[in-house]
């Protein structure tokens, strides 16, 4: 399983011949200037909430992949009305895809489209497949996080760390204690001056509690 990360809150997943892109905002963002959207393979597209900072670029991808896209019931069919394919999802349920098996999670935050529309209720995704990966989503630290370490033994924990809108560094070291996962990808930080963080205190915050984040640059992978 090979991950890209495209910035903010958006990764590429590979898993063999599958490709998967996870809450495509990029041509917003300028700090990932350099990724070329019409570049990037999708078969699936994930989508943990409807905010435009999650969203802005899944209709223009969806559109020239054909990719399927996952998410809760709303936004699904707000996709679907587009015309574009979709997999709806909701809290707590599981489906077996072709690249393996992802159930949805919760997450506490909101979730609205950029017109004010309503998107549901925001969540996570949990995927099992080559290697078992958690994919929180923006969300604060839950409690409801340690069921996942009842069910899943975790490779890998995507965090959100840059704090006011989500979970800040503290709290999701805490967040890799409930789910019994030493290896922390962060993302969800410094797109914008409210999430901006210091990176090498971050990562020495973790270090001094035996965890590893692991802060990819924009367009970097890592094998998981």
């Amino acid at each position: 399983m090979k991950i890209t990360y495209y910035g903010h809150a958006c990764l590429g997943i590979q898993i063999k011949d599958i490709n998967i892109l996870v809450d495509p905002f990029i041509t917003g963002n300028e700090k990932a200037s350099h990724i070329d959207i019409d570049s990037l393979k999708a078969d699936y597209i994930l989508v943990t909430h409807a905010h435009q900072d999650h969203t802005l670029d899944v209709e223009a991808i969806a559109k020239r992949t054909g990719a399927v896209i996952v998410s809760n019931y709303e936004i699904v069919v707000h996709y679907q009305k587009l015309g574009l394919k979709g997999h709806p999802m909701n809290h707590g349920g599981a489906w077996q895809f072709d690249f393996g098996k992802v159930k949805y999670v919760n997450a506490v935050h909101t979730s609205s489209f950029p017109d004010g529309s309503y998107g549901g209720q925001p969540g996570g995704f949990i995927i099992e497949s080559e290697k078992t990966i958690y994919i929180a989503g923006d969300t604060a630290l839950t409690y409801d996080m340690r069921l996942i370490r009842k069910q899943f033994d975790l490779d890998l924990a995507v965090l959100p760390i840059g704090d006011n809108f989500t979970m800040g560094v503290e709290d999701a070291i805490q967040a890799a204690r409930y789910v019994d996962c030493d290896r922390v990808l962060g993302v969800h930080y410094d797109t914008f001056g409210y999430i901006e963080i210091d990176k090498p205190r971050a990562k020495a915050k973790f270090d001094s509690k035996l965890k590893r984040l692991i802060l990819l640059e924009i367009g970097a992978s890592m094998d998981v």
